[in-house]
């Protein structure tokens, strides 16, 4: 939509004084982001609650036939009690098996090197087949990879340490992050595209295309990836309850973030696994250390596969369209920048970053932004939502049939 005449005798900025006026306001609102940085994380969170709880208001003031504002203070009191009760009973449990964790895994780090060099004494024999490490430099590579790991558990502990000595920061975070998604949600009323009002005059067709690409690449990653990490988490516990493993509830969350980094998350849970089932004291089966630990690992290898081969095509409905390479340098960057948000978010932010670099390089060259046609794509139906509309749509026929 054009802009309206203007009556005003305001004179006009020439192409010179917008280019001026345009990259200070680029160089202050860079400044600010790198000075800001810390609350860079709890913002996006912030936005990216309201966007996903937005659908949830509107429901239960369509179902229950209330005010838009009373739906979200519903919502949001429930959130408050949860936060609290996670704050105070659940966050404490994660913070003492975490450190039990980390302990686990320092002491077999300590331990590694002399376990080498008494796996190179021997050779073993599997069937017809021998091994034999003597000839090899192992002690070398333990060396190297230690300088490696070492840092990175003593990271991981003083991490761990201001977690649980700053508990009211956290807490503060979380309630910032409260406040302001409510605030967001409480003035975008009913529609959805209120969470994002940009006018520029002129754009408005591209503002609407763009807007619809970022809900489908947001809606992708809250709808999808969100529900199977939860899902995995609840599966990796109650495998890891059923074999009596150790430390289950802090490497079901472990799981369960390693969904949102490709290749590399999943090979860190295994290895960490196996670290705890091997230094585990017993277990309910009798077996030896290592095949304990085999045992674990190759049962959580299944739930991973499975849940990559038959529940994530079902329940995500389609990818990002982004190459897990480069979702994992994302990953590393984002963690890197702004903690563990930036790890939960890598993906979404990698395809809206695709997204707008795209659509700039294609204005550069004066092409059409938007080459392929509007595609209305299917939103997947989750099994048990489409099991409710079944019952619904089943009742319905039987009350009409009465009627």
């Amino acid at each position: 939509m054009d802009a309206p005449p203007s009556n005003s005798d305001s004179p006009k900025w020439g192409a010179t004084t917008k280019l001026i006026i345009g990259l200070t306001v680029t160089g202050l609102i860079a400044a600010l982001l790198v000075y800001f940085r810390e609350i860079i994380g709890p913002l996006i969170l912030a936005f990216v609650l309201a966007f996903l709880l937005h659908p949830v208001a509107a429901w239960i003031s369509k179902m229950i036939h209330i005010s838009w504002g009373i739906a979200v203070n519903l919502i949001y009191g429930l959130l408050l009690i949860i936060l609290l009760t996670l704050s105070t009973l659940t966050g404490l449990a994660i913070l003492q098996q975490t450190q039990s964790l980390i302990t686990f895994v320092q002491s077999f780090v300590n331990n590694l090197p002399s376990m080498v060099q008494e796996l190179s004494k021997h050779a073993y024999f599997i069937g017809p087949f021998q091994l034999n490490f003597s000839h090899l430099d192992l002690q070398t590579l333990i060396n190297q990879l230690l300088s490696i790991v070492q840092p990175l558990l003593g990271q991981a502990g003083n991490l761990l340490s201001r977690l649980a000595t700053s508990a009211a920061t956290t807490l503060g975070w979380g309630l910032f992050i409260l406040l302001i998604s409510y605030f967001l949600l409480t003035e975008s009323g009913t529609l959805r595209e209120n969470l994002v009002h940009i006018e520029i005059p002129g754009y408005s067709a591209d503002i609407q295309r763009l807007v619809g690409e970022l809900a489908n690449i947001w809606d992708t990653f809250l709808r999808g990836q969100l529900i199977i990490s939860v899902l995995v988490m609840i599966s990796y516990y109650l495998l890891l309850t059923i074999l009596g493993t150790r430390l289950a509830l802090v490497i079901a969350i472990m799981a369960g973030l390693a969904r949102f980094v490709p290749y590399f998350g999943p090979f860190v849970t295994w290895t960490v696994t196996a670290i705890v089932a091997f230094l585990q004291p017993s277990n309910y089966f009798g077996l030896e250390p290592v095949g304990y630990a085999i045992l674990v690992v190759i049962l959580c290898i299944i739930i991973d596969q499975s849940f990559e081969n038959l529940v994530v095509p079902r329940i995500l409905g389609r990818s990002l369209g982004l190459h897990p390479a480069g979702v994992l340098v994302a990953a590393i960057i984002a963690t890197s920048l702004i903690g563990l948000i930036g790890l939960v978010l890598a993906a979404p932010v990698l395809a809206t970053i695709v997204l707008f670099a795209r659509y700039a390089g294609r204005k550069m060259f004066d092409l059409d932004p938007w080459p392929e046609a509007v595609v209305t794509e299917k939103q997947t139906t989750l099994p048990w939502v489409r099991a409710r509309r079944q019952l619904t749509h089943l009742w319905q026929s039987i009350h009409r049939k009465r009627a």
